[in-house]
């Protein structure tokens, strides 16, 4: 299989690598099962020239001239902050652009990984398509490219030849999924246990900072949720609600889903379920006391919202994300 992993001015270079040495690693593994040598993947790192790319940090790439004969092209990451101005971003990328468009014409497959997702949208390639991104920037992308739908929460998206994942370390889980479809279960098994890669991972869900992520929400909308926060562990009251903001309840929903999306109390859920995790992260709090601390009497409400949402049960995630 002939794959070509794109380097670019600013792109890391750990997600180009992580592909590469995973299916290295992987020929090894089918190797030593008796693939012939036919079936193995053939992995180029390529860029608008073959002069040394300067990835993020400054560390120098050295890549192939691309070219269109790839049956796969795989699209790092790139440097990216909540204050980057993605307009000038993206604009010094058009060649790399016009290259996936022109790929994307050829009903070639391409990858993504975390916020390479935005130079596959740049190219159209995400239009009436399901995709992810790192959830840090899944509302930014959804914004910039409206026909597209945004599957925050998952970590790996497949739509026809276009593949999107979630960020960094997801490079793994792709490079995994890229081995399973052309090698097989059993050898992408054996690469990800040989290389210490999960092979069960298919969310994002559990990494999730809500502090942290964008909103696009207006100042109504704002206020609601501030109001909301404050009262976090009190009964949900939509009339009470709507009495504080000086407003119909029937005016408020509308007002709120307009600005926000969704409703005041989707809202005040992802809260709570904030507000739990970080109880099971920072603090020795009984995992039986959590839910009366964030707002709920019946633990089994927020027990059952918490593996809804997040994927993971409250022990189990106090287990893997607690601070050592």
């Amino acid at each position: 299989m002939r794959i070509g992993i794109l380097a670019y001015e600013g792109c890391f270079a750990s997600e180009v690598f992580a592909v590469s040495d995973f299916l290295r690693i992987a020929d090894h593994v089918a190797r030593d099962n008796g693939a012939a040598d036919t079936d193995l993947f053939r992995t180029s790192v390529v860029a608008a020239s073959p002069e040394p790319v300067a990835a993020a940090g400054g560390f120098t790439i050295g890549a192939h001239r691309w070219h269109h004969d790839f049956e796969l092209i795989v699209v790092p990451g790139f440097d990216l902050s909540p204050a980057t101005d993605l307009d000038v971003r993206l604009g010094d990328l058009g060649r790399e652009i016009d290259f996936l468009r022109a790929a994307g014409h050829r009903r070639t497959r391409i990858a993504s990984v975390c916020v390479g997702a935005f130079l596959l949208g740049e190219a159209g390639l995400l239009d009436g398509r399901r995709c992810t991104t790192s959830w840090l920037f899944a509302s930014r992308l959804a914004r910039r490219y409206p026909r597209s739908t945004v599957c925050a929460e998952s970590l790996l998206v497949a739509d026809e030849q276009i593949t999107t994942t979630a960020a960094f370390t997801a490079s793994l889980d792709l490079a995994t999924a890229i081995v399973r479809d052309h090698l097989g279960a059993d050898v992408a098994r054996a690469t990800a246990r040989i290389t210490l890669v999960s092979e069960n991972r298919n969310s994002q869900a559990p990494y999730v900072v809500e502090s942290m992520v964008q909103t696009t929400a207006g100042p109504f909308a704002i206020a609601v949720q501030r109001w909301l926060v404050d009262h976090l562990t009190e009964p949900y009251s939509l009339s009470r609600l709507a009495e504080a903001l000086h407003v119909s309840t029937r005016t408020l929903l509308r007002r709120y889903a307009d600005e926000a999306g969704c409703s005041p109390l989707d809202f005040l859920q992802q809260a709570r379920i904030g507000a739990a995790k970080r109880l099971l992260t920072d603090t020795d709090v009984p995992i039986g006391e959590i839910p009366r601390r964030v707002g709920y009497q019946d633990p089994s409400t927020l027990r059952r919202l918490f593996v809804d949402r997040v994927g993971l049960g409250l022990g189990d995630y106090r287990r893997q994300f607690r601070a050592c």
